[in-house]
């Protein structure tokens, strides 16, 4: 409950931030201060590209916006020190945090030190005035403050790590284990040769709605009390997207797996449908094979319920390596090598 009431304030917060980063470069706009005015726009951009503004900020995509405005603003900043208005030059004292918060720690660093050094350059001349020094001081002082700051939310990410191994909606394993998981059950599964084949299930609505309703919201509890349900002990799942799910099968070849995968996505339409939602369910299945590892595997059974999605929805499709090279207008499953269940 405590996680759920920090999203939602930090929600409500990232919104209100934007729209006064908005107000604030409709205002610089219009007194002729374009700069100031381009740094609110980017500012309130970076603000709504976070996870805090929408979960499905999370893909690449998004990430890789937010992280290039992040060094645009502080180019943007930087650039005030020679252009001005001198009053623009004190968000710099931001950038730190911006950094530090939003891209991994060496490009951060690299930032920042870059904002110094460039603060450090336009003190040298009398272009920032009599208050030069103290702005050179203060940003240190923030850069500083920024460090202490990372330090303590790394010591905490690592402390809460072994209490974040389910996500708290559905009791899946987190995603962030499943590359290190996945990594241990090949190596297993090639030490003492045994099959082994991984599911991805998702729910056919997350092809026309990033941001699924509340009804489907409320629905995931029972969703992942579903998916243990129909598992054996030694098998696992994971949470990988909104409405996406992976599972892990020890010992099952690609036509056991495709077996069980026609048997879980009849059971969630059903349960579905209990709870009046008219959604269907895909599956994609992907065996081990010889010179897979842990993202390659889990590439494939994303291509397979991707090609099965195309197809329609509301079905189980097995990866061939043929047939994903294919192209997808016309597919054929029958006639390409990828099996279809119903």
């Amino acid at each position: 409950m405590g996680q759920l009431a920090e999203k939602f304030l930090l929600s409500r917060f990232a919104r209100a931030s934007c729209l006064l980063l908005l107000a604030l470069a409709v205002y610089s706009a219009v007194v002729g201060s374009w700069l100031p005015a381009l740094g609110a726009t980017t500012g309130a951009a970076l603000v709504w590209t976070t996870t805090a503004v929408r979960p499905s900020h999370e893909h690449t995509g998004w990430i890789s916006l937010n992280r290039a405005l992040v060094i645009a603003l502080a180019i943007e900043l930087c650039a005030s020190l020679w252009l001005g208005p001198l009053s623009l030059t004190h968000w710099l004292f931001v950038v730190p945090l911006a950094a530090f918060a939003v891209l991994p720690l060496v490009p951060a660093s690299l930032v920042t030190l870059a904002c110094v050094a460039a603060v450090m350059v336009a003190g040298l001349g009398a272009g920032l005035g009599p208050d030069r020094h103290q702005l050179v001081s203060t940003l240190f002082l923030a850069t500083a403050l920024s460090c202490v700051l990372v330090f303590l939310r790394e010591y905490k990410a690592r402390q809460l790590a072994p209490l974040r191994r389910t996500d708290e909606l559905t009791q899946a394993a987190s995603r962030e284990y499943l590359s290190a998981d996945l990594h241990k059950e090949i190596q297993r599964s090639e030490r003492e040769g045994t099959d082994m084949a991984i599911i991805m299930i998702g729910l056919d609505t997350h092809l026309s709605d990033t941001d699924p309703d509340a009804d489907i919201r409320a629905i995931l509890p029972r969703i992942g009390r579903f998916l243990h349900s129909q598992l054996r002990d030694f098998d696992s799942y994971y949470r990988v997207a909104d409405l996406q799910f992976l599972i892990i099968l020890p010992g099952n070849t690609t036509a056991e797996a495709a077996g069980k995968a026609g048997q879980i996505r009849k059971g969630l339409v059903a349960l579905l449908a209990s709870h009046h939602l008219d959604l269907t369910v895909s599956a994609g299945v992907a065996g081990l094979n010889i010179g897979d590892d842990a993202d390659s595997l889990q590439q494939s059974a994303a291509n397979a319920l991707r090609r099965a999605q195309r197809q329609g929805g509301n079905r189980v499709q097995s990866y061939s390596a043929w047939s994903d090279s294919r192209p997808a207008r016309g597919d054929n499953p029958s006639a390409m090598g990828a099996g279809s269940h119903d």
